[in-house]
């Protein structure tokens, strides 16, 4: 803790602020690259053929990144206050003691919503297919319902039965975190592939795909 200190202390001091920009804005441009391949998962998922330029598909990464994170972390935030911010906010803002009882509830369906409103953003901005965002509902509630089992079944199984730690030591979390990773994605993948049959049954069997404008070429200036 005491190298993890004095890295953040180098980091967020006065005189670093240049280097902390530049840091976070590459952070959000190597996160930009993991959302660029989601869209092409998500392209092969619902069998369509991306034809958006360069120019359009990273800005959309981009902000995939910005928008999912921020969802993410409000849904982690809720999670990290507890049942006892419940009873902290009833007393600040005086209200009666069914909020305090319900806040358990509460802060658990915010969590969920806000995490299934995340990957919603995901299937409605990431694939080149016309839909409504509604439409996008159930395989995102799929996704976080394999992605929440899938997780505690791992932490389990990490907990009873593997034993990375003795195996390849300090690396053992790296490993469990890609392998948690790897599920994450599968369970994405999943909700998509939901999302891609009910839009071709509701679709004759055929998505409809979004079209880039035709490129203007020549200028007929007699016309």
């Amino acid at each position: 803790m005491a190298l993890v200190r004095k890295v953040l202390s180098d980091v967020v001091s006065p005189n670093r602020g240049t280097f902390l920009s530049l840091g976070i804005l590459g952070t959000l441009w190597a996160a930009s690259g993991g959302f660029s391949a989601v869209i092409e998962a998500l392209n092969i998922a619902y069998d369509v053929k991306d034809d958006r330029p360069f120019w359009k598909t990273r800005p959309l990464a981009v902000f995939l990144a910005i928008c999912t994170g921020t969802l993410l972390l409000i849904a982690l935030s809720v999670m990290i206050v507890g049942p006892k911010f419940g009873e902290w906010l009833a007393a600040r803002i005086h209200l009666s003691g069914l909020f305090v009882i319900l806040w358990p509830y509460i802060h658990w369906a915010l969590a969920i919503g806000f995490t299934i409103l995340a990957v919603e953003s995901l299937y409605y901005f990431a694939p080149h297919v016309k839909q409504r965002f509604v439409a996008t509902l159930p395989g995102a509630i799929l996704a976080v319902g394999c992605w929440v089992t899938l997780s505690y079944l791992l932490g389990v199984y990490f907990r009873h039965f593997a034993n990375f730690n003795k195996t390849y030591g300090t690396l053992g979390a790296a490993i469990a975190l890609m392998v948690w990773l790897y599920w994450t994605g599968f369970a994405m993948l999943v909700g998509a592939e939901l999302n891609a049959e009910m839009a071709k049954l509701s679709k004759a069997g055929e998505i409809e795909q979004k079209h880039e404008p035709p490129r203007i070429t020549t200028i007929n200036l007699a016309s």
